[in-house]
């Protein structure tokens, strides 16, 4: 099993008129493929935030392998 660190990113407009990509939460999640890591954060995410949908609170999802491998 591999370890991915799963990012949720939303673009918001800054005080000086600008957009910027803020995230709304990250989570460590251990998974055998990016694939299932990221539907297991969606999960995660949603009952941390008590949401019924992550994309209320953020844009996008983005996933990068952490260095530590599971066994």
């Amino acid at each position: 099993m591999s370890r991915f660190v799963v990012h949720f990113m939303k673009d918001v407009l800054g005080g000086n008129g600008r957009e910027r990509e803020v995230c709304q939460g990250a989570l460590e999640i251990d998974a055998s493929s990016e694939g299932q890591a990221t539907e297991m954060a969606k999960v995660k995410f949603c009952q941390e935030q008590s949401l019924c949908d992550w994309s209320l609170h953020a844009d996008r999802i983005r996933i990068e392998a952490a260095d530590l491998h599971v066994t």
